[in-house]
Parts: C-alpha cells; structure tokens; sequence
C-alpha cells in the first residue's frame, strides 16, 4: 500500500463516520444544542483541516514507513514470538488501546498535558464533531508515542490499519448526540464505550471528568479502577470551569489556549 492510498482509506474512513453518525444524531438527537452546532463545526472541522495539513507535512507516510521497516527487518516484540497472524493483529489493537487508555489519563493528571487536552472538553455540546476537536500540540505528542510503539511491536500495517479504523469510528459514535437505544448502551458498556459512558467524561464536575478514558474498549477503565457510570445523564453539564463564554472558544483563541491561564 502507497502512502497515497494509505490516507485516501483513512480519510474515507473518517468521512464515512463522520456523516453517518451525524445523521444518526439528527435523525434521533440526546439532547438539542445549548449553542449553534452550525458554528460549533465551523471550528472542529476547522481544527481538523488545519491539524491535517500540519501533520501531514511532518508525519507524512511515517506510520506506513515503520510498519513497513519493522516487518521487513523483523524487528519488534511481535516479530520474536512464534504467533498465529490473527493473533498478532489482536495484540496490535488491544496493546494500543490500552496504552491509548494511559496517554488519555496523563493528559488528565500531567498539568502540562491538560493545557492542550482541555481545549478538546471546551467543547461547549457533546456531538460527533467533538471527536476532531484536538489541538495539534497533543495530536503531534501522541502520533510520536504512535510511532515508537508501532516500532517496539513491531506492528504490521493491517494491525495498525484496524486500530486506527476502529478509533475513529469509537470515537465518533461515543462523542455522538445520539440517543441510542437502552438495550444497546447497556450490552456495549461491558467491553465497548458507548456515548452515555463518554457524556460522563466530558462532564465540567471534575470528578466525573477524571474517569472512563476508554476509546475502543472500556475494561481499561473496569479493572483499574476508573469505571464511573451512576451519574445523571440528563443533569451532566459539558465543558470545563471558566470556559463557558462561547465567544471566547473561537477557533483562533483555541489554538492559543494551550498557552494561556491554566485552569483545571
């Protein structure tokens, strides 16, 4: 696979969830928005482009080349131990989610790591759109940890192709308004992370926010003890203290956050 055809298949990955999931929230909302969801994509899908263009001028074709050079050359954990493929790939995903899993919590805990998170849970509402709002200093810090990791497996590009895949799209749908049905929510929390697990996340009390960092899978949460779920739906209030003004939350003051007060 060309680096060409490698980007052309993510994009369309993330285009494809990116429109269901906003039809299904339309077709079948949570809750309506507190603030224009017009202007409030304006500037996630702005960040988005803008991280795009960024990063790919930096990291263009990297994680293709690495997993490219690690399988060739046989280098890696993965490329040492006698395994079936199948069983490679499930190593590859499940070995990245969880440590996905420990990068969302130091982002939480590290104070220098929040001022670039925090400008994800500004997010003013909670809807698919949410999961592209990243600051580009974090997107940088973690496609870096990325590579590293996809070397220290040595991680077949397959592997690395299902777990981003399957990121996007458990991204997309737990930070979606979408009013899934009950039976659905209620099976997905035992290995997945649906969206009222992730709502609890985004929640301004810090307590509730300082839990349930799960992406794809949610045991991480379940056995190490960070697992919150008795909480209010209705009454959870998204966004982070002292950042309530939507006019300051413009895409420009979001890029510059990082940089200015530090607030919890």
């Amino acid at each position: 696979m060309s680096p060409g055809e490698f980007v052309v298949l993510r994009m369309s990955i993330f285009g494809g969830g990116l429109l269901l999931f906003l039809l299904l929230e339309l077709a079948a909302p949570y809750r309506r928005p507190s603030v224009s969801k017009f202007k409030r994509w304006f500037i996630n899908l702005g960040m988005t482009v803008f991280n795009s263009l960024v990063l790919r001028l930096i990291y263009s074709g990297a994680v293709l080349g690495v997993s490219a050079y690690v399988t060739a050359n046989q280098i890696g954990l993965l490329q040492l131990i006698p395994l079936p493929y199948w069983a490679r790939l499930v190593i590859t995903v499940v070995f990245l989610d969880l440590i996905l899993w420990v990068w969302h919590l130091l982002n939480h805990v590290a104070p220098l790591l929040w001022r670039f998170h925090r400008v994800h849970h500004t997010d003013l509402n909670m809807d698919v759109s949410t999961a592209t709002r990243f600051h580009l200093g974090e997107l940088a810090i973690s496609e870096s940890i990325k590579l590293g990791l996809v070397f220290f497996l040595g991680a077949d590009l397959l592997g690395v192709l299902i777990f981003e895949s399957s990121l996007v799209l458990a991204a997309q749908f737990q930070h979606s308004s979408l009013k899934a049905p009950a039976w659905l929510e209620r099976v997905w929390w035992w290995l997945f992370v649906p969206p009222s697990m992730h709502r609890i996340h985004h929640s301004v009390v810090i307590r509730e926010r300082n839990s349930n960092y799960g992406t794809i899978l949610s045991i991480w949460d379940r056995f190490l003890g960070t697992l919150v779920k008795e909480v209010n739906q209705d009454h959870i209030k998204i966004g982070v203290g002292g950042h309530f003004d939507e006019k300051k939350l413009g895409l420009g003051r979001l890029l510059i956050m990082p940089f200015t007060r530090y607030v919890r």
